[in-house]
C-alpha cells in the first residue's frame, strides 16, 4: 500500500453531545455532566457542564502545573478567586486560568450559576471528578484522601488548611 503525503485522509468522527447528555453527579451543591471526555478527545480536551446551587463552592484557591482552565458562564453571576481578587462574572463571560495561576470558583448569590468547564489538556480529568464525588459524599470528608485526589490529578491547593470546598 502506497502512502499519500499529499492528500489528507478525512474522518467522520465528530461528536454531538445534546443538552441532557453525558454522565452526571451530584455533590456538595455542584452537579456535573461529562460533555467532551479524555476518552473523546485523546486526552487533548475535557468539556463539562457545571450547574452551582445557590451558595455553592466549586472549588477553593489552588493551580494546575500542566494544564489550562476555563470558565465560560451562561447563567447566574459566577464569583471567580484569582491570587488577589474576586470578580463577579455574569453570562457570556469567559475566564481564562493558564498553568501556575491560582483560581477558585463558587456561587454567592442565592440564584443557580451554569457554566461550561473546560480543560486543556484534560489529563483524564474525569477520573478526578468521579474520585471528588467518592470523596465530598464520605461523612466525614478525610481532608489527607482529598489532597492526594487534587495532586494525582494536577491540582494544588494554595492553602491546605482551606481546601475543602464548604462555607465554613
Amino acid at each position: 500500500m502506497k502512502i499519500d503525503y499529499f492528500n489528507d485522509q478525512l474522518e467522520d468522527k465528530a461528536t454531538i453531545v445534546y443538552p441532557n447528555e453525558g454522565e452526571s453527579f451530584e455533590m456538595n451543591g455542584l452537579s456535573l455532566t461529562f460533555k467532551v471526555t479524555s476518552e473523546i478527545s485523546n486526552d487533548q480536551l475535557g468539556v463539562y457542564e457545571i450547574v452551582l446551587a445557590p451558595m455553592a463552592i466549586g472549588a477553593k484557591l489552588h493551580y494546575h502545573r500542566f494544564m489550562d482552565e476555563t470558565f465560560i458562564v451562561t447563567q447566574g453571576v459566577l464569583t471567580i478567586q484569582t491570587s488577589n481578587k474576586e470578580v463577579h462574572a455574569k453570562p457570556g463571560t469567559v475566564v481564562y486560568a493558564p498553568r501556575l495561576t491560582p483560581h477558585g470558583f463558587k456561587n454567592d448569590t442565592n440564584e443557580e450559576v451554569k457554566l461550561i468547564l473546560i480543560f486543556n489538556p484534560s489529563q483524564k480529568r474525569e477520573g478526578f471528578f468521579r474520585g471528588l464525588h467518592e470523596t465530598l459524599n464520605e461523612v466525614p470528608i478525610d481532608p489527607r484522601k482529598y489532597l492526594k485526589l487534587y495532586n494525582k490529578f494536577d491540582s494544588f491547593p494554595v492553602d491546605t488548611s482551606n481546601m475543602i470546598p464548604i462555607r465554613e
